[in-house]
């Protein structure tokens, strides 16, 4: 095992490069950090500075090795080349921002808010294509493979899934009793973790769940 010390505050964030080489965080300092986890030393580390809160969420493009988004709570989203270290791109957003997900073309990446509004940003023009409200509470979001479906975690113990590009609920997974706080997608599968401490597994191609997980041995 092996520490990577750096932040000086809570880390809310990691996510791996599309090689597996580089580790991102992001922190309540306000930073992201990019960390060569290999080859690790003090001069290897990068350190991404221009949030003026903390960096909640960051995801690193699908297949472009060396950009990574990250949004936070100042408003806004940013785009880094990590070659150089350089913030590219800044997108004003109108709320404090927890949730982020790129597409798998890398074409779009969408960013939720602690407003429960979802943003969807165009990642080839930097510009943002359109809203959508929600009258619930939206937590971690994800899109299919195909980027025609996207995922939404809720409050209400569903999983909401939208057609894209319109945003419109085309079926509600409820498998549920509490809070849903997490998604992840395969190929074939949706996993869904919620705060009734179980975790639900679901068939992609009839959504329906297809196992329960209700304690995990070690």
């Amino acid at each position: 095992t092996r520490d990577l010390v750096g932040h000086n505050r809570k880390v809310h964030s990691v996510d791996w490069n599309c090689t597996g080489k580089y580790l991102a965080s992001g922190s309540v300092d306000q930073t992201a950090r990019v960390w060569d986890v290999e080859h690790h030393s003090s001069n290897r580390e990068m350190v991404l500075r221009g949030h003026s809160s903390s960096v909640d969420q960051l995801c690193w493009h699908p297949s472009t090795p060396y950009e990574l988004a990250t949004a936070s709570s100042d408003k806004s989203v940013r785009f880094w080349d990590t070659r150089s270290g350089k913030c590219t791109h800044t997108i004003a957003t109108s709320g404090e921002n927890i949730n982020l997900a790129w597409n798998k073309q890398g074409t779009e990446i969408a960013v939720g808010n602690k407003n429960d509004l979802i943003s969807i940003i165009d990642t080839r023009k930097y510009k943002a294509l359109k809203t959508a409200q929600f009258p619930f509470e939206v937590n971690e979001i994800s899109w299919n493979e195909a980027g025609n479906l996207f995922f939404l975690c809720t409050g209400n113990g569903s999983v909401e899934i939208l057609r894209y590009p319109e945003l419109k609920t085309t079926r509600s997974l409820k498998g549920h009793s509490a809070i849903v706080y997490a998604l992840a997608l395969s190929d074939k599968y949706l996993a869904v973790g919620s705060a009734d401490a179980l975790v639900s597994i679901w068939s992609l191609d009839e959504f329906v769940c297809v196992r329960t997980l209700s304690k995990l041995e070690w």
